[in-house]
């Protein structure tokens, strides 16, 4: 049954990534009146007879997240069968399961009633977290095979903190970005890194799409920063731990191709590819930070038990 689930939850975790990219496709095209008002139908029908390209776009990324849908639920009953008594399994099996329902409201509370731009860039950090329950739970299935060591990781509680605290600012990073690209203000400025080279300090002349535009920025900026400085201090801490020294690597690695790729959405007029590949490298991000935050709570729990361990035999000497 383990090596199943492995395979399932491989599986899944690359199809969450297309599901993910759908809908930054959907919202980056203006697809997503593709279907009218109509939900799950497409204006009202199964299959539309007047297909055209927005109707397309919106029609295939709702039958990629049904069938995404379909493998979570299989992937969550089947966790649950064969380890009912794992909580770590059984938390992230319910997250999964629970946040791509919540993935599926939205999306259609969307398209059948409307929403706010502000409402809207929500939908892809609950997406990250559905995302980041099913990545967990593959490299959960993958230690319990023994092939990731991570049994002698412990993350010590300033370090623990820093990630809770950079995974919650990166969330609020990502609905900066969603925000841009539904208020539809990725090209409102010309220039990177600033709006207009020539006059950064124009500040009092920027409109609504602008202050959206530029505070995405700055905020992504101090996300590539602290990285960088976080991922030195943990190498430099963990060193010895390949989980830990390479995990760390990747995760800087992606934040520069993250930046790079934002850089490269202004300069290629918002070239679908490059959009796309800046959607793609920010979810990889938060999947490797998810695996942090992961760890943490582990350690956490061991040195609370150490400290139980440690009570009681004072309190029996």
């Amino acid at each position: 049954m383990l090596n199943k689930l492995k395979i399932l939850s491989v599986i899944t975790t690359i199809g969450m990534l297309p599901l993910l990219l759908g809908g930054a496709l959907v919202t980056k095209t203006g697809s997503a009146d593709g279907c009218g008002d109509s939900w799950p139908l497409c204006e009202g029908e199964l299959l539309p007879s007047n297909l055209h390209f927005e109707m397309i776009i919106e029609l295939s990324h709702r039958m990629v997240s049904g069938a995404i849908g379909i493998l979570v639920l299989l992937l969550a009953i089947l966790s649950w069968i064969a380890f009912r008594h794992h909580k770590e399994v059984i938390f992230l099996s319910f997250s999964a399961l629970f946040f791509i329902a919540v993935q599926a409201l939205v999306g259609a509370a969307a398209v059948v009633w409307g929403q706010s731009d502000f409402l809207l860039a929500t939908h892809f950090g609950i997406s990250l977290i559905c995302f980041a329950a099913v990545f967990l739970l593959m490299l959960l299935f993958f230690e319990i095979d023994k092939k990731l060591d991570t049994e002698n990781i412990y993350i010590k509680k300033p370090h623990r903190i820093e990630i809770y605290a950079i995974s919650i600012y990166t969330m609020c990073v990502v609905y900066s970005g969603a925000l841009v690209r539904h208020t539809d203000s990725n090209l409102v400025c010309s220039d990177w890194p600033f709006c207009s080279n020539s006059n950064p300090l124009s500040l009092g002349s920027y409109t609504f799409n602008q202050w959206v535009q530029m505070g995405h920025r700055f905020a992504a900026s101090i996300l590539f920063l602290w990285t960088i400085f976080l991922t030195f201090r943990m190498i430099k801490k963990y060193r010895k731990n390949n989980v830990m020294y390479w995990g760390w690597l990747i995760t800087c690695g992606l934040i520069a191709l993250q930046v790079v790729f934002g850089a490269l959405v202004i300069f290629t007029h918002l070239n679908l590819v490059i959009a796309l590949m800046h959607a793609l490298f920010i979810t990889c991000y938060f999947g490797m930070l998810s695996y942090f935050i992961h760890l943490s709570f582990r350690s956490s729990r061991k040195k609370n038990g150490i400290n139980k361990v440690q009570q009681n035999k004072d309190i029996a000497f």
